[in-house]
């Protein structure tokens, strides 16, 4: 950062989701934390954005002109490649090899369906070209590349219409020589074209895989630099000129310019707040187990921290398309509070993925929405005071709600309207702990050594029907749930991985080739981290390895920390880490088996200055704001409702009742209490 910003005393982190805007206000001369929720623009999300900062300043009262740090999670990478839109891209590999992406992998993920789903494919087949050239598996060339064959190249890229191109060569990541050349040619008769090299997007072994993230960060990168020039040029009004980076999928965040040149590592930007929210909380309660779960309006996100880590792996996807870059490792399914609820044919109730999303919403919002969503079950059973949503910024509408519930979902199964939105609220629950279950089971965990982490606008809502049902016994409210994505961002660092795939054994013979990709890794991720300005005393290197037994088909990702030069101790507690870790996934080990390294990966993390947030003290208010009448056990009863802001140490809220807040309610059922915590935190326990 340079003196300028670190002389602006406020920072910002924002979160754009597909219903709401979240930001997150830190005031570094006072300690003092902000919260604030404005509607999302899906026309263009940097309206909103600044629509919710100027909002905060007249709200909170500081100037545009004070705030030296903008921290940006998007889903502007995500929607466009859920949406398709996409820039017109064209594919070049390897001569012979134009057919990896619609080859893909032979997996079925529905046995039993006799006509599966093509898996999508993004660029077609005549906008896949091939080129004459080829690497060996050792990186020597068996084919020089033919330059005479680019002009024809050129033109055909030209007649296609090609918007972006995507290069992806046979064993790039072992000698990238061919793609940097061909990358070079291109360039110089067309400097207007967006390039992406595999060997620089993700230098890994697995053809198709690598050439399905090169792909997409091509297709992506005039939308995201179409969306960044927008931000840009909304930055200078009213003196808001902040420092800006933008949220990536591993949960670091990173400047624009590496945003725009790899914009595939934003497709995962807004989520991975939550889970960098979830390892400071599990820190903070010194809570080392935590299944963290996000419930915003359209989708419900769930990660592990386990001994006090976030999970991360290497690979993920998004609609079924992989992406081979470090993420944290997270479970998505469509259930928000805007999930639409619908019967179908036999009479089946269904919850989702279906959203009415910021537009036009949930029926209770009063935009136009005919649909009932789970917002809108949970406004018709009194768990929403309609008066008080978002603090009281939006009234809901509780007569058409309950006229949408009776009409989609009532009437067709024969339901009061109470008994319908009930039976939404049952489905809803039932999907999300499905969801938690299969993020833990996976990983060989059991649910009751973990607590819940329940934060997004709607989670509160669910958490302890859904810790219940899983034998969870503690459920953590944070602070400011509804925005906590926001939080997470807020004390985020920048983080770049950098990987070089090279098959070797975990041997000591082979410790000079280890040390040497080592040293390798480390010499770019230093540059990297000054090219982005961060002082040598703010850097940090860490290594991992993704591992396997010889002969296996996948490997785990075991972390190797601060190592500085491996040596043999080091390489023996690598190897020791890599079989307790497969011991704990698959329950099976065996030492006596050779081991091999696939890929040796660097973390490369800049840290930026992490002000200390005060405490916030209760509001002078009675903690008990009376009673409302809730649909609960089958029956209207007079539920008490709690004063989140004003609950002071002693406070004890016995279930069923609804406890309040601006951005969230919060439902303690029967058979829970819950009770203020540290750092803000509120913890419900089953009694």
């Amino acid at each position: 950062m340079t003196a300028s910003q670190d002389s602006r005393p406020l920072r910002i982190a924002v979160d754009i989701g597909g219903t709401f805007t979240d930001l997150q206000i830190l005031d570094a001369r006072s300690g003092a934390v902000w919260a604030w929720k404005t509607p999302t623009t899906p026309e263009d999300p940097s309206i909103g954005l600044m629509a919710g900062v100027r909002e905060a300043a007249e709200r909170f009262g500081f100037a545009l002109a004070e705030v030296g740090l903008l921290l940006h999670g998007t889903t502007i990478a995500t929607n466009a490649v859920l949406e398709r839109r996409l820039a017109r891209g064209a594919l070049l590999t390897t001569a012979g090899f134009e057919d990896v992406l619609e080859i893909t992998r032979h997996v079925r993920r529905e046995l039993y369906v006799l006509a599966p789903d093509p898996f999508p494919v993004l660029v077609p087949r005549d906008c896949r070209l091939g080129v004459p050239e080829r690497m060996r598996a050792d990186g020597s060339v068996e084919t020089p590349l033919d330059e005479a064959a680019i002009p024809g190249l050129l033109a055909r890229l030209e007649a296609l219409g090609a918007e972006a191109v995507a290069v992806c060569l046979l064993h790039s990541y072992v000698n990238p020589a061919h793609e940097q050349r061909l990358r070079a040619l291109i360039r110089a008769a067309r400097p207007d074209l967006p390039v992406s090299l595999s060997s620089e997007i993700s230098p890994e072994i697995r053809e198709y895989e690598r050439a399905s993230t090169t792909v997409l960060n091509a297709l992506l990168a005039p939308v995201v630099k179409a969306y960044l020039d927008r931000l840009e040029q909304r930055l200078g009004e009213g003196g808001f000129q902040p420092l800006v980076f933008l949220v990536q999928s591993n949960g670091g965040v990173c400047s624009l310019a590496t945003a725009a040149e790899q914009p595939a590592r934003l497709l995962l930007s807004g989520p991975s707040g939550g889970a960098l929210a979830a390892g400071r909380i599990a820190e903070l309660l010194s809570r080392p187990n935590l299944v963290a779960v996000d419930m915003g309006g359209t989708s419900f996100d769930v990660s592990v921290v386990q001994a006090g880590r976030v999970s991360v792996v290497t690979q993920g996807e998004i609609d079924r398309l992989p992406v081979r870059l470090p993420m944290v490792e997270m479970r998505t399914i469509g259930a928000g509070g805007g999930s639409i609820a619908s019967v179908e044919g036999g009479g089946r109730l269904v919850v989702g993925p279906r959203s009415a999303g910021a537009r036009p919403g949930p029926v209770a919002y009063g935009r136009g929405g005919t649909e009932p969503t789970v917002t809108d079950a949970n406004l018709a059973l009194g768990r929403l005071d309609p008066e008080y949503f978002l603090g009281g910024a939006m009234k809901l509408d509780m007569a058409a709600t309950r006229a949408a519930i009776a009409e989609r979902v009532g009437t067709p199964l024969g339901l009061s309207v109470e008994q319908a939105a009930q039976g939404i609220l049952t489905v809803t629950n039932a999907n999300l702990g499905a969801a938690v279950r299969l993020s833990l089971f996976e990983k060989g965990f059991d649910p009751r050594d973990f607590a819940l982490l329940s934060f997004g606008g709607a989670g509160g809502l669910h958490a302890t029907e859904v810790a219940a049902e899983m034998g969870i016994t503690e459920v953590i409210f944070p602070r400011e749930p509804g925005t906590l994505s926001a939080y997470g961002i807020l004390y985020s660092d920048l983080v770049q991985d950098l990987a070089r795939s090279r098959l070797l054994r975990a041997e000591p013979g082979n410790l000079p080739a280890i040390a040497a990709l080592a040293a390798e890794l480390r010499e770019e991720a230093e540059a990297r981290l000054a090219r982005d300005g961060v002082a040598p005393a703010r850097r940090v290197l860490e290594l991992a390895a993704d591992m396997r037994y010889h002969g296996q088909a996948f490997e785990l990702l075991v972390p190797w920390g601060e190592v500085a030069v491996p040596d043999a101790a080091a390489l023996e507690m690598l190897r020791a880490r890599f079989h307790e870790m497969h011991q704990q996934r698959f329950s099976y080990s065996d030492r006596n088996e050779a081991v091999e390294i696939v890929t040796l990966r660097v973390t490369a993390i800049g840290r930026l200055p992490k002000p200390d947030a005060a405490e916030a003290a209760p509001a002078a208010r009675p903690a008990r704001k009376g009673t409302r009448r809730v649909f609960e056990a089958g029956a209207w009863r007079d539920l008490p409702v709690w004063d989140r802001d004003a609950l002071r140490p002693g406070d004890v809220v016995i279930g069923p009742a609804i406890v309040e807040e601006p951005f969230a309610t919060h439902a303690i059922t029967a058979g829970w209490s819950a009770v203020p915590g540290p750092a803000g935190a509120l913890i419900a326990r089953r009694v």
